[in-house]
């Protein structure tokens, strides 16, 4: 439900949403913003001098993107992702880390042994010994210091590969 659809809401809101997560487009930096046009003007006042706006054939192809069937969500949210997943919880188990069944999104968050000093150490050794990279949750502030991230937008296959090579190592 979008916010704007709250009587008198576009007098005082202003609606941000990514394509990020939606329509499997992670990194893209696309989105849309939704407002009244006093509001939209000056958003775009600040933007027209911080770039240029996005390159083309990226914004043909969300424009390709919000046309996606519910039958393509359904397969990417329950079928891929869910395999993604799978696999992404595997290594965890592989690695010892705890993580939390009911997360949800596009990561898979996990807490590091206390064998290892911090996030960091664990990534290094899978790295070096295994020659996967796991996102040390130190980058993303001292909370993440006992933890690491796998995200599900690699494939299942090369995420069996990880598996795999960790398992190995």
């Amino acid at each position: 439900m979008s916010i704007l659809q709250v009587e008198g809401a576009k007098d005082i809101c202003i609606e941000l949403n990514s394509m990020s997560k939606s329509h499997n487009m992670p990194g893209w930096r696309m989105g849309m913003l939704a407002s009244n046009a006093q509001f939209v003007q000056w958003i775009l006042k600040v933007k027209s001098n911080i770039d240029s706006g996005q390159f083309k054939p990226m914004q043909v192809a969300a424009v390709a993107a919000l046309n996606n069937s519910e039958a393509w969500h359904d397969e990417m949210n329950i079928s891929i992702y869910r395999n993604r997943r799978n696999k992404a919880e595997a290594i965890m188990q592989q690695l010892g880390c705890v993580y939390d069944e009911k997360q949800v999104g596009m990561f898979l968050w996990g807490k590091i042994p206390d064998t290892y000093k911090d996030s960091g150490e664990l990534a290094d050794k899978v790295l070096y010994d295994a020659k996967v990279f796991i996102t040390p949750g130190f980058i993303f502030g001292d909370k993440g210091k006992r933890y690491i991230r796998i995200s599900l937008c690699a494939s299942e296959a090369m995420l069996e590969q990880a598996l795999k090579r960790i398992e190995e190592m």
